[in-house]
């Protein structure tokens, strides 16, 4: 059976890219915007402060991925999805003061936070939806005493995001 070299050639290439990206992925680098797990977000106490953690985790492995800031927020994305940010205090007042979120993807973010919103109150917690936290990112926050100190956000995939700058 005779075999072009060109399709010889194209096979090994895709053969070496799947390695690649396999690899990537096993090291929890995945390079693509997908599958989108959502997120584990820490405010730290200072921009200094923000900065010093992320120079810890990265010497522990959990290195930076992406830097976004914005909307009195600056935030340093990690490869694994955590996120350590400082926020301006109005923000930090809007968000009754939490110093953690989980962050969960939603199609549609605020319709999404209203239905977690009535389940937490179905379940006898109280719940509020905050949304225009940052003007401009579909993010929408749900405040509730279900947890101590820690806000559940809604946000659009990564694909739906505005481009963050690189880290």
């Amino acid at each position: 059976m005779f075999v072009p070299v060109w399709a010889l050639v194209l096979a090994a290439f895709l053969a070496v890219v799947f390695v690649m990206w396999a690899l990537a992925v096993a090291r929890g680098r995945n390079p693509l915007p997908f599958p989108d797990g959502g997120s584990r977000i820490f405010a730290a106490a200072s921009p200094e402060g923000k900065d010093t953690v992320v120079a810890l985790l990265d010497r522990h492995g959990k290195t930076a991925r992406f830097v976004m800031d914005g909307g009195g927020v600056s935030r340093t994305i990690l490869w694994d999805g955590t996120i350590i940010n400082h926020t301006v205090p109005e923000v930090h007042e809007k968000l009754g003061f939490a110093a953690a979120s989980i962050g969960l993807v939603a199609g549609r973010p605020v319709k999404a936070a209203n239905e977690a919103a009535d389940f937490l109150r179905s379940r006898g917690f109280e719940a509020e939806v905050v949304q225009d936290v940052e003007v401009g990112l579909p993010i929408t926050f749900v405040r509730t005493n279900a947890m101590v100190g820690t806000v559940i956000n809604f946000r659009k995939s990564i694909l739906h995001m505005p481009k963050p700058q690189k880290a």
